[in-house]
């Protein structure tokens, strides 16, 4: 492992402090990464939603990028919540420049149900910023968005990475959480170009805390990249540290809390 890899995450802030960058920068601490971050938007919201949005023009989100790569060298990165067309295409001209693993959590909608990306990014964030991905870490009402299609079994979910690769990622990490809830054995399907889906078991943990998994997963894989660990260990590493935050997890407020970030992870 390299000590203290410089690790990036350009997302929305979650003032209640469980998803987003803040999630993104307690994970890559506790992973031994030194994180540095670029807004794209501030976000109003608690465990039990989000009650408004405020997003920087694009070219502010921009100079926050330039300026963070100038003054450290990125081992790897992370997007989150990329909101608007202009935004992710300011991101991306920026990013495709790069050489670093990136790994893409395509943010949607917020788990109470809040739009999280603006309509017309949808087009963006395919044509321009799934390109550039290391992995993609799609949920399945994500994945269902990006493939354009309903996934239902196995065999959906394979033909849903092919669609989804078919837009070129390298890689895509097809998350298992919103498939058979009362199912106590979760799949993640990690899918490569040229090779067939790998299902990667684990125990699903019974909790009510799950605001900011995603975030906290994408964060975790973009911190073991950057360690030096090539992505299929990276993956199995994250949703080793996930779940263990998930066994560990409090709820400190009202409504739905996060992992416990700050729960120690066998690197």
């Amino acid at each position: 492992m390299q000590k203290h890899p410089c690790v990036l995450t350009i997302a929305g802030s979650d003032s209640g402090g469980g998803a987003g960058i803040q999630a993104d920068l307690k994970t890559m601490a506790v992973l031994g990464g030194f994180g540095t971050s670029v807004i794209t938007a501030l976000t109003a919201q608690n465990g039990l939603g989000v009650t408004g949005i405020h997003a920087p023009d694009a070219d502010f989100v921009v100079q926050q990028l330039t300026t963070v790569l100038d003054g450290f060298p990125i081992a790897a990165a992370k997007t989150g919540m990329l909101f608007s067309a202009p935004i992710i295409t300011g991101v991306a001209d920026v990013l495709k420049e790069q050489s670093f693993p990136l790994v893409i959590d395509p943010v949607s909608v917020s788990t109470s149900g809040h739009a999280l990306l603006q309509q017309d990014a949808v087009d963006a964030l395919v044509e321009r910023i799934l390109p550039l991905a290391t992995v993609v870490t799609p949920n399945k009402p994500e994945a269902e968005l990006l493939a354009g299609m309903k996934i239902e079994s196995k065999e959906d979910a394979a033909t849903a990475i092919k669609r989804i690769l078919a837009l070129g990622p390298q890689a895509v990490l097809l998350k298992g959480g919103h498939f058979d809830e009362a199912n106590p054995d979760l799949i993640d399907w990690l899918g490569l170009s040229g090779e067939e889906p790998l299902g990667l078991h684990h125990a699903r943990v019974d909790t009510k805390n799950t605001h900011g998994t995603g975030c906290t997963l994408s964060a975790a894989i973009a911190t073991f990249l950057a360690h030096g660990f090539d992505l299929k260990t990276s993956v199995k590493k994250a949703q080793v540290y996930l779940s263990r935050c998930l066994r560990n997890s409090y709820t400190p407020g009202e409504g739905f809390g996060p992992p416990n970030h700050a729960t120690p992870c066998e690197q």
